[in-house]
């Protein structure tokens, strides 16, 4: 639901808030940005998250700063923006950018049951590259216990998105200068085996497929 925290304000028609738009952004991208204060004082943290179903999932060091500072019932902002192009307009001021992003509000509350918790760990790892959860050794008890995950519920968010091509002052559309768009898009690499890998093992079925289609 649309709330005073998540309306956009500039540029309203660009705003979304229907479930389906926030989890479809939220599923293409990889890291968020986790907003928060403590003492008074305002921190910015990046992160890697996973989702299932209405709940965003992150996860971290039992010690960690941010993870003891969201244990303690603090309210956070949560982003996650997706560049898809560089908007070039005839005028420096009508210059843009294409993106879709998400802004989420929430308390996160802690995944204490072993089995829930091994789940949003499989989410997580799967958000990151699919299939790949099968592929290697699952987190030990040990593991598992020095290993804090957070919930964090999707029911305060909006998206908001920009495509297409510049919007120029009327009057700019008869300059001789080029306007456009340059499209932007994370490509993945050849793989790069790791140095004390043993040589008959080959790419897994999982990588393969990242690196050719990017999911």
């Amino acid at each position: 639901m649309k709330t005073n925290k998540t309306q956009v304000k500039r540029v309203p028609k660009r705003g979304h808030y229907d479930f389906e738009t926030v989890a479809k952004i939220l599923d293409a991208g990889l890291v968020c940005q986790i907003g928060f204060v403590v003492d008074g004082h305002p921190f910015v943290i990046p992160t890697a998250y996973g989702r299932m179903g209405r709940h965003l999932y992150i996860h971290g060091a039992s010690a960690s700063r941010m993870l003891k500072s969201l244990l303690s019932g603090i309210e956070v902002c949560l982003t996650v923006t997706l560049l898809d192009g560089l908007v070039l307009a005839r005028s420096a001021y009508h210059h843009s950018m294409n993106y879709r992003s998400v802004v989420l509000f929430g308390t996160a509350q802690p995944v204490a049951d072993p089995a829930e918790k091994m789940t949003a760990l499989k989410a997580f790892t799967e958000h990151v590259m699919k299939g790949r959860w099968d592929e290697v050794r699952s987190p030990t008890k040990e593991e598992l216990a020095a290993t804090c995950v957070l919930s964090l519920p999707i029911t305060e968010a909006s998206a908001k998105i920009r495509t297409g091509p510049p919007i120029d002052a009327a009057a700019d559309y008869d300059l001789d200068i080029w306007a456009g768009v340059v499209p932007l898009a994370l490509k993945p690499g050849n793989p790069i085996a790791d140095s004390r890998l043993s040589s008959h093992i080959s790419i897994p079925k999982s990588i393969e497929t990242y690196a050719q289609y990017g999911f």
